[in-house]
């Protein structure tokens, strides 16, 4: 094996997984070749999940291409504005579904998400393993804030979230996915994920505090964890909180 220089230039949201000298700019890159873009690209502590186009020297290639000396190599996120798809050489194809699976750093982040409607899986014991084994057996897009997790081979789909604050958190999901024109809101439990349907007072009385019967006609019940839900201050709350997620499309 031979080391040869190659020169990369990594775009946008990419540069978060480069050291501090190599962002926003191209620099080169000793490696030992023969290698394939994907390979120089994980080289760099990028997952693959994260890379949605490869330039080299100015043109679309897979990643299994070949690098040669002095190669240029453009590497970019996921667009969500233009369509490339002619430009892409190894189409990822789309999910048909949006759903997800969350680390165990991102619990609060799956009620928001469950709020919205999405089906959510999080446990806060699933291991890496298991996380990438249920994205790919139930085409799940993992969310996580380990950036090593998304390294694996059979890591699809994936992303990186930045964000630290909960609520920061899913403006940033929602603005990446562009999710929308997908929410259907309070019909997910926000502990168990599980679909939520309409129940009769009556039926859930020992579920309630007596105050709740009283003030409130309109219930809806988890059947799997027992939890029953209504539209008191804190729905009011988080409704207000979703409309100000809609706005953010039309900003």
């Amino acid at each position: 094996m031979l080391l040869k220089n190659l020169i990369f230039r990594c775009y946008a949201e990419l540069n978060d997984f480069l050291p501090e000298e190599w962002r926003q700019k191209p620099f080169i890159y000793a490696m030992k070749t023969p290698i394939t873009a994907a390979e120089a690209i994980e080289s760099l502590g990028i997952p693959l999940s994260e890379v949605d186009l490869v330039l080299v020297n100015g043109q679309p290639v897979s990643r299994s291409h070949r690098l040669f000396e002095n190669d240029y190599i453009s590497v970019y996120p996921a667009f969500e504005t233009l369509d490339i798809s002619e430009l892409k050489e190894n189409n990822v194809p789309p999910l048909r579904i949006t759903r997800f699976i969350l680390d165990a750093h991102l619990g609060k982040l799956a009620k928001y998400l469950r709020m919205l409607g999405f089906d959510t899986l999080y446990q806060n014991d699933f291991e890496d393993s298991e996380i990438v084994e249920k994205a790919a057996g139930e085409n799940r897009i993992i969310l996580t804030r380990d950036k090593n997790l998304l390294k694996s081979i059979k890591v699809t789909h994936g992303y990186y979230v930045r964000a630290i604050e909960k609520h920061d958190q899913l403006r940033e999901v929602v603005r990446k996915f562009d999710l929308y024109s997908q929410f259907k809101s309070f019909t997910r439990c926000m502990t168990c994920n599980a679909e939520l349907v309409s129940i009769e007072k009556h039926k859930i009385m020992h579920n309630i505090p007596p105050e709740v019967a009283n003030s409130f006609e309109e219930f809806f019940y988890c059947a799997h964890c027992e939890k029953v839900y209504w539209k008191g201050s804190h729905f009011n709350k988080m409704e207000e909180f979703i409309r100000s997620l809609l706005n953010l499309n039309h900003q």
